[in-house]
């Protein structure tokens, strides 16, 4: 046991389980890469204010969760809880926007940091993939996004996940609602917290998970009754190009999302296996945020999925994904000149494509061939100094326990044709 143990809400990836998340993020990037989406990697930190003035200082988010730091030179730093910001700072910064071509299409995968109280699906390190599309306003772009996140996710094999869909209106109408539902939570048996949030954001009271909390909110003012004329066509639009592509979704009015910066469409991935951490990704449109951090106006729209919640969501449905070979051949060399030929026939494997391991340190042929499988090869390449004389190497099928001589110049050439 090392002197040392990861922190507590953190995890290690560590083999075999690691290939799980490397396929999740592929299956994830996937159908992003095919829709015009370029790869961003930002900063693990950025200035604190960036988030508190795009996530919004009424949030758990920038209120209790976010790693700070104070630099040698006195910068206030923040190890980054979320993605759109830092994505969006960064196109600002590149001047992306300004290259002609709307909207700036790009996906992210990357870690994330918030001090949270750790259990089976929230973490205080976590990985995501996310995908942002800025600078335009288009229920298309909506429903693409959405679309993309339900193709990846079919794409594993996950089946039990449900997606909720909201609008949370414009600048426009929301400040009317804003005003009633402030008006109706006043009167309401809350805490001072929940009272001092009210004031700040009270949306954002509705997605208080409390039971108390959500049994006064039972007559609550409805959003959908004061979105305006444009908010209420834009949702619709949104809700029939989902419907036309096939992608079922749940309309759900208490959906506001943990973000300040969201307007009209928001969404959650949820999957009911997961128990109360059920989210397994979710986004929406954030038509204001350029300008709440110094940016021009550029209306946008993304999302971000939880590789590691998607992970157990995959377990929770018994889904086994079809992971890539890590070890295709195998070779066993039994004395020193053995040792140098075979490596030469891995090395040339290697270059082929062919995925090929080595058993090193001069184990003896029990014990190589022990490794060979647990290493889950296919075929395994054994020599020694007899079968060097003759210019041949034993190759064994693992599958069917065949052993034939093959020519040692011809070897690498013949394992790749029975590899295809």
């Amino acid at each position: 046991m090392s002197t040392f143990q990861a922190p507590k809400g953190t995890y290690d990836l560590t083999p075999p389980d690691s290939a799980k998340f490397l396929a999740v993020r592929e299956a994830i990037a996937a159908p992003l890469r095919d829709s015009g989406y370029g790869y961003i990697e930002t900063p693990g930190f950025e200035d604190v204010e960036l988030f508190a003035r795009g996530v919004g200082e009424s949030t758990d988010i920038v209120t209790k969760e976010m790693y700070t730091l104070t630099t040698k030179g006195g910068a206030e730093l923040a190890l980054r809880p979320e993605g759109t910001a830092s994505v969006l700072r960064a196109a600002l910064e590149a001047y992306l926007h300004k290259a002609g071509n709307l909207p700036v299409k790009l996906w992210y995968s990357g870690s994330y940091y918030r001090y949270e109280r750790p259990q089976k699906g929230r973490y205080r390190h976590f990985s995501q993939v996310g995908a942002e599309a800025i600078g335009t306003e288009d229920p298309v772009l909506d429903a693409e996004l959405i679309i993309l996140a339900d193709q990846a996710y079919r794409s594993l094999g996950l089946r039990q996940f449900r997606i909720l869909l909201n609008s949370l209106g414009d600048k426009e109408c929301r400040p009317v609602y804003r005003e009633a539902l402030q008006t109706f939570l006043r009167d309401l048996d809350l805490d001072e917290e929940t009272r001092r949030r009210i004031e700040i954001n009270p949306l954002r009271v509705l997605d208080d998970k409390r039971a108390d909390v959500q049994k006064q909110l039972t007559d609550a003012p409805k959003l959908r009754d004061y979105l305006c004329d444009a908010c209420t066509g834009y949702h619709e639009e949104v809700r029939a190009l989902l419907t036309a592509a096939g992608v079922g979704y749940e309309d759900d009015e208490k959906l506001v999302r943990g973000l300040d910066y969201y307007t009209r469409t928001t969404f959650e991935f949820v999957h009911d296996g997961l128990g109360s951490q059920s989210a397994v990704g979710g986004g929406g449109r954030y038509d204001g945020l350029s300008e709440m951090i110094g940016g021009p106006a550029l209306p946008s729209v993304g999302w971000a999925l939880g590789v590691d919640r998607t992970v157990l969501a995959l377990e929770a449905e018994g889904v086994e994904l079809d992971l890539p070979v890590t070890t295709s051949v195998y070779a066993v060399p039994l004395g020193e000149e053995a040792r140098r030929a075979l490596f030469g026939v891995v090395t040339e494997l290697r270059r082929a494509g062919v995925a090929a391991d080595f058993a090193f340190g001069g184990r003896g042929l029990k014990g190589a061939m022990k490794s060979a499988n647990r290493s889950g090869a296919r075929f395994t390449l054994v020599a020694g100094e007899r079968d060097l004389a003759e210019g041949v190497v034993q190759l064994k099928d693992m599958e069917s326990g065949e052993q034939s001589a093959v020519p040692l110049a011809e070897v690498a050439a013949e394992l790749t044709t029975r590899l295809g």
